[in-house]
């Protein structure tokens, strides 16, 4: 179950596909010399647009939910992945403590633990859930709707350590992204390893950084490969203090969205695209797809803060709210058409990552949003079944845009580097790293 795209994939696109094919031995020798010098992230997902003309990544999680929608098939890959993982931070682990975010009881969230802890049990582990969410007070099983159970169990600190009762783990792994900041009960642990570093959550972490750290890896792989490394980065700006419940910076704003649509053009002439350009606009930090924005001119910008439509009011209202949960500062992205389709709804891939290696991923479809817009949002559904066939085996000698596997594969290559790129951010940005004058 492949979507098919709505242009033909010719021009830089097919260029690509043909480069990065013919590359894979210089491709996967670039990222194991790579994996060498820096330290891949535990796990993440990544969004990917394929425009027919461009393929990008959109965003990276760190945090990912969402297991549930990978399939069976996948699961020994993810199991693999998960030992050499587990192997590089603690080789003799036996227990592993997950952290979910706080008060989630959504049967999806519930699912991708269920799914999650069935990987780390496949990989020889003791998994059990703790939540540091002080509304769990005691030990609670839930039920999922398509059978099965998770038990969400309270977390138990001792002077150095965390663990539950009768349960001390050397391993814990967060699947809570941390937005309201570093609880004290995570700090200052003693002999137990945090996946990924606290520094990871989005109290700490911006988009704009993780998006600087790709361009300098896009930069570096473009040259290896010998292409224009727009081709698979989106270009991007940072606009500080916008109060979007005040109107406040929203002229800077719209001059940045100006400039970066100039940018746009340029390229589109370059390559001859005749389409209109636009860029997201959309908190700097992590909203779980709410305040995203399609701008396609800065008037529209203006429009929405000065108009008194009921849609105007509504996009003020999701973007004061994104800003309530996580500041202030935007980031302004180019923006990148999704050309997939499937059962006449728009879609884009999404790849997970284990380690370092691709371990599945699915289609991500909105039957009510746009090739411009946002898919993250509420009415999205998903299509694991794109992924039967495995990233990490194309096939040679065929032509571009006819292989599955080969399409799989390029976008595997899209989001390992998304994921080196969040390695490089984190070293960045890592409040324990040794500084050398």
């Amino acid at each position: 179950m492949v979507p098919h795209l709505i242009t033909a994939l010719t021009g830089p696109i097919n260029e690509l596909e043909q480069r990065i094919i013919d590359s894979m031995p210089a491709i996967e020798r670039w990222f194991r010399l790579e994996w060498m010098e820096h330290t891949p992230l535990f796990y993440s997902s990544v969004d990917i647009r394929n425009s027919g003309f461009k393929l990008a990544p959109v965003d990276t999680n760190l945090f990912p939910s969402g297991w549930n929608n990978l399939t069976r098939e996948m699961l020994p890959l993810a199991v693999q992945a998960s030992m050499a993982a587990v192997e590089k931070i603690c080789p003799e682990a036996r227990n592993l403590l997950i952290i979910p975010e706080n008060d989630n009881r959504t049967p999806s969230y519930l699912a991708s633990l269920a799914q999650l802890q069935e990987i780390f049990k496949m990989a020889g582990l003791n998994v059990r859930l703790g939540s540091i969410s002080p509304n769990v007070k005691k030990a609670t099983e839930i039920k999922l709707p398509q059978g099965g159970s998770v038990l969400l169990e309270p977390v138990v600190r001792t002077k150095r350590r965390l663990g539950l009762k009768y349960f001390d783990p050397c391993t814990i792994l967060l699947n809570n992204d941390l937005s309201a900041g570093v609880p004290g009960i995570l700090e200052e642990l003693h002999e137990q390893y945090l996946m990924p570093p606290p520094h990871a959550g989005w109290k700490v972490r911006r988009k704009s950084r993780h998006f600087q750290s790709y361009e300098e890896v896009a930069k570096r792989f473009g040259k290896m490969l010998g292409i224009d490394h727009w081709l698979i980065h989106p270009l991007c700006a940072k606009v500080e203090a916008v109060d979007f419940s005040q109107a406040a910076g929203v002229e800077p704003l719209a001059a940045q969205v100006d400039a970066l649509l100039v940018k746009v053009r340029r390229k589109y002439k370059e390559y001859g695209i005749k389409e209109k350009p636009f860029v997201m606009v959309k908190a700097d930090n992590g909203t779980h797809g709410q305040g995203v924005m399609t701008i396609r001119d800065s008037k529209e910008l203006r429009a929405l803060w000065e108009g008194a439509g009921e849609r105007c009011g509504f996009i003020r209202a999701d973007m004061d709210a994104a800003q309530k949960a996580c500041g202030v500062d935007v980031i302004i992205q180019e923006g990148v058409k999704t050309s997939e389709r499937m059962h006449d709804a728009v879609a884009e891939p999404v790849v997970y990552t284990l380690d370092r290696y691709v371990v599945g991923g699915f289609y991500r479809m909105h039957p009510e949003r746009g090739a411009d817009e946002n898919l993250n949002a509420p009415g999205s559904s998903y299509v694991p079944l794109a992924f039967a066939h495995s990233a990490q085996m194309p096939q040679q000698g065929v032509s571009p845009g006819a292989s599955a596997p080969n399409r799989f594969y390029m976008y595997g290559v899209i989001g390992r580097l998304a994921m080196l790129a969040a390695s490089y951010e984190l070293e960045a940005t890592d409040p324990d790293a040794e500084v050398y004058d």
